[in-house]
C-alpha cells in the first residue's frame, strides 16, 4: 500500500474562513430596518443594533483568535479537524443567539442563552488550543505564551458562565459581561 500523505491544514483554514464570512453575512442578513422613517424610531431600534455590534465583535474576535491558533497547525489530525467543527457549531448558533436576544428587546433568558453560546464557543476553543498548542514542543510555543492562552480561555469560560447567569436577573449587565 502506498504511504498515506499527510494532511495539510489549509483547506481546514480555508473551509473555517468560509463558515466565519458565512455567519457574518447571516447575521447582517437579520437586521431589518425601522419600518417609520424617524429617529424615534431609529432610537428604538437599540436592542436590535446592540445585538448585532456585540455579535459582530465577538465573531471577529473569535476569527482572530481562530486565525492565530491555527498558524500551529501542521497536519489537520482528526481530532483537529472534529475539534474544529465543534468550534465552528457553536460560532453559528450567534446568528440564532443574537436574534433572539435582539427581538426579544434583551429579555433575561435570551441574554443567558446567548452568554451561554459564548461559553460553548469558548470551551470549544479550549479543544482547539489543547491540540494546537498542548500538543507541541515546548521550542515552538514558550512557557509564558501557553500560560496567556491557558488563563485567558479559563477565565473567559468564567466570565460567560457567570454572564449567563446573572443575565437572568440583569440582562443588560450580563451583556456587558
Amino acid at each position: 500500500m502506498p504511504k498515506a500523505r499527510r494532511r495539510t491544514p489549509e483547506r481546514l483554514n480555508a473551509f473555517s474562513d468560509g463558515v466565519f464570512a458565512v455567519l457574518i453575512t447571516v447575521l447582517v442578513l437579520d437586521l431589518r430596518p425601522p419600518t417609520v422613517p424617524t429617529f424615534d424610531a431609529l432610537v428604538s431600534f437599540w436592542p436590535m443594533g446592540l445585538s448585532y455590534a456585540v455579535s459582530y465583535l465577538f465573531i471577529a474576535i473569535v476569527w482572530t483568535n481562530h486565525h492565530h491558533l491555527m498558524r500551529y497547525a501542521t497536519e489537520a489530525t482528526p481530532y483537529l479537524m472534529w475539534f474544529n467543527f465543534a468550534h465552528l457549531f457553536s460560532v453559528s448558533l450567534l446568528p440564532l443567539s443574537t436574534a433572539w436576544m435582539a427581538v426579544s428587546k434583551l429579555a433575561p433568558q435570551p441574554v443567558a442563552f446567548y452568554a451561554a453560546t459564548f461559553c460553548l464557543v469558548n470551551a470549544t476553543y479550549i479543544c482547539l488550543i489543547y491540540e494546537l498548542i498542548d500538543r507541541v514542543p515546548p521550542a515552538d510555543v514558550s512557557p509564558g505564551e501557553r500560560r496567556i492562552m491557558h488563563f485567558r480561555s479559563i477565565t473567559t469560560l468564567c466570565v460567560f458562565g457567570a454572564a449567563a447567569v446573572v443575565a437572568l436577573k440583569y440582562p443588560l449587565l450580563g451583556l456587558g459581561m
